[in-house]
């Protein structure tokens, strides 16, 4: 009889259909310490952020592996097991290699029915059974010519401590016989993003033209050009053949709400002008495409990246803390639908890469110049980057902390205990008040990150000293490193929680001397004096003033 395996791919996350995430590539040569830093956030409005561990683990000839539709829990079938796999720490494993995704869809007629290894299945698959980014590749898609590819069109990094990929990937449009699909699997394309170089790809195809005769920087399925012709896509040269503009056209909303993401990355770093590209970003000019990369005028640091993830397009003329849109206290939020009608007119809000949605986001960091059991650290968050700080997590670690586990709490189960529900808690706080609360918090995020960075460098020294002796035994002290450092962060974080309560209830805000105390009236220990009223901003006032003309005006 065969057997099946205990380990099932199964949904890490709640998740819905994606057009939500976002991806930042810094390779090993533009990065300010030598490491390559991947980041994503994974948006969607019901997304549950735990972070998963799979251990590694050998399996008897003839295991089978179920499979379920990532998000959905929708059976697919079952696949040949490995017989060793990885140990997986969130979306990276032992041997430092990282993968993340965003989805762009593509044309919905490129869809398999019958498909049994969907995009976030062959992920995780993946980081379980890959020791570098291009047997990754190679792994990942093979699976999904062997049995099927569930997904629509994605976008998906894949990094390790050398190395930093874009893989684009969509199925082979069905051919149904019999009332099963003969052409099964899917057409990529791969490029390796040049050393010393940044990329990102937030929800929209970013290959276009790509060499077909350089497998050192670019790999691709051999039928992704002759598919496009026998499918009536593409009928010029094969030189001409743009991945992106063939299995995903550019409309509007693929350039303002998913590469304007891009733009503002490259807006910051890139060596290169990118306000000609403000055209694009806004939607206006599809014919203008930004590159797939560019090179950064300064090296990124770990907290660069990961500031990025918290970005609302500041300093930009896509600001979101400035239109009126953001109220009273610059919120740079705007709730969903992204559109809405008005005067007969269709309107768009923007999209920014910190969003409201965020289940969980990361940035992970791969550094060659240290053996893999210290080299991989999986910086990770729940719920929305702009008012939740990472914990760092070293990838040997053979076990997390509770409050980040799956398991516990949902989305629809709220759990006292739970990293998510607990900075979601602070987050919808800091929406009241974004520009008083939301500075404070994050305050308090970059403080307790600039920490955690001494933190790690003082590990890192403290296990490389131990190496020689027993690699067990570093494996042991970075696992107890990795769980104390989340365990005390959630800690410090529900005290956080109820001090912000206390100081900002009712609209105002209660003083504090230079110490950080609370203020008292001098005849009560627990009675404060009047607080202070923030009020709103001079623009919102002003709206005020124009929507109701003289009826709030004081009559003097």
């Amino acid at each position: 009889m065969t057997k099946r395996a205990f380990l099932t791919i199964v949904l890490l996350a709640a998740v819905t259909a994606a057009f939500a995430c976002t991806n930042l590539i810094v390779t090993k040569g533009a990065s300010s310490d030598g490491s390559v830093l991947v980041t994503y956030a994974a948006d969607s409005h019901t997304r549950y952020g735990t972070l998963v561990h799979y251990p590694a683990a050998n399996y008897p000839a003839g295991t089978l592996l179920p499979i379920y539709e990532w998000g959905k829990d929708r059976y697919l079938g079952e696949i040949d097991q490995a017989a060793h796999t990885y140990n997986v720490i969130g979306n990276m494993n032992e041997h430092q290699v990282i993968i993340g995704e965003t989805t762009w869809g593509g044309l919905p007629e490129f869809r398999d029915p019958d498909a049994v290894t969907d995009y976030g299945s062959l992920i995780y698959i993946t980081l379980q059974r890959a020791a570098s980014a291009r047997e990754a590749i190679k792994i990942f898609t093979s699976l999904a010519d062997r049995y099927g590819y569930a997904s629509s069109g994605e976008s998906i990094s894949i990094a390790d401590k050398n190395e930093a990929w874009i893989l684009e990937i969509i199925a082979r449009k069905p051919k149904i016989v019999d009332g099963k699909n003969i052409n099964k699997g899917a057409v990529w394309v791969a490029v390796r993003i040049p050393d010393g170089y940044i990329s990102a790809h937030a929800n929209c195809a970013r290959i276009t033209t790509f060499p077909l005769n350089d497998p050192e920087n670019c790999l691709y399925a051999k039928d992704v050009i002759s598919h496009a012709r026998e499918t009536g896509l593409f009928n010029g040269k094969d030189k001409d053949f743009s991945f992106a503009d063939t299995y995903c056209p550019l409309n509007f909303s693929d350039m303002r709400g998913c590469e304007a993401r891009v733009w503002s990355f490259f807006n910051r770093f890139a060596e290169e002008d990118m306000t000609p590209y403000i055209d694009y970003a806004s939607g206006a000019n599809p014919n203008h495409r930004m590159p797939l990369y560019v090179k950064p005028k300064v090296k990124l640091s770990l907290t660069d990246v990961a500031n990025m993830m918290r970005d609302h397009f500041e300093g930009t003329p896509f600001d979101m803390t400035k239109d009126i849109g953001a109220g009273g206290n610059e919120l740079p939020y705007r709730w969903r639908p992204m559109d809405f009608e008005i005067d007969g007119e269709t309107y768009t809000n923007e999209r920014a890469i910190a969003t409201q949605q965020t289940g969980f986001w990361f940035v992970a960091q791969s550094r060659s110049w240290l053996p893999d059991q210290i080299g991989g650290i999986f910086w990770f968050a729940t719920d929305d980057a702009g008012t939740s700080p990472l914990t760092p997590v070293y990838t040997c670690s053979t076990s997390v902390s509770d409050h980040y586990r799956l398991g516990n709490g949902s989305m629809i189960e709220y759990s006292p205990t739970s990293m998510f529900w607990l900075t979601n808690r602070i987050a919808q706080f800091a929406y009241l008040r974004y520009n008083q609360i939301g500075t404070e918090v994050q305050d308090s995020l970059y403080s307790h990150e600039a920490k955690m960075v001494k933190k790690v460098a003082e590990a890192d020294a403290r296990a490389l000293e131990a190496m020689n002796t027993s690699s067990s035994a570093v494996v042991s002290y970075l696992t107890e490193f990795s769980v104390v450092e989340a365990d005390a962060l959630f800690e410090q974080w529900d005290r956080f929680d109820k001090y912000l309560l206390v100081k900002y209830i009712d609209g105002n805000t209660k003083k504090q001397d230079e110490s950080g105390n609370f203020v008292t009236n001098g005849h009560s220990k627990t009675i404060p004096p009047t607080p202070v009223w923030p009020g709103y901003t001079e623009k919102f006032k002003k709206a005020i003033k124009e929507d109701t003309g003289d009826r709030l005006k004081v009559i003097k």
